[in-house]
């Protein structure tokens, strides 16, 4: 003869279990937090030190020019690229609050394959690169925002 009663028992002990689980939860959840000890504040938590050494605007134009070609090629199947750039200057530096991380804002002309002049706006970023390590460089061609990650017309590439 069948024991129907089996899985009703199974079913009560993961119930326990799971309403134990979820009250030990609770009172970790719920217990006080303390401040860092001397041992802990000195040991890799020393924090950011941001000392605003950016590289000036030109610096990044090879990098630019790079990852132009390279986007347009690998993600839009489109041959442009940048043959040329001028009235490169600087619009901002660290224009936002003063414990953010530096940045360099930049403006520009460049000559694009098709024949036509376009803005360039960009942003030199202290230890912005990949991982943290070395300078990052943000841009936007404006016209060539093609997934509009800067919309409207490169403005969210400014300061």
């Amino acid at each position: 003869m069948r024991d129907f009663s089996t899985p009703f028992k199974t079913i009560g002990a993961k119930t326990t279990g799971a309403a134990g689980g979820a009250l030990l939860a609770a009172m970790i959840a719920t217990a006080p937090a303390h401040a860092a000890n001397p041992l802990e504040m000195n040991f890799w938590l020393s924090g950011p030190k941001y000392e605003g050494r950016v590289a000036p605007c030109e610096a990044a134009i090879p990098t630019i020019v790079s990852r132009f070609q390279d986007k347009e090629s690998t993600f839009w199947n489109s041959s442009l690229t940048i043959t040329g750039v001028a009235n490169v200057r600087e619009i901002a530096f660290r224009s936002w609050q003063s414990d953010n991380i530096p940045r360099r804002f930049c403006t520009g002309s460049v000559m694009v394959s098709d024949g036509k002049v376009r803005t360039l706006n960009y942003s030199i970023i202290e230890d912005g690169g990949f991982a943290g390590y070395d300078q990052g460089v943000e841009f936007c061609v404006v016209g060539l925002d093609r997934n509009w990650a800067f919309n409207p017309a490169c403005r969210a590439a400014k300061p």
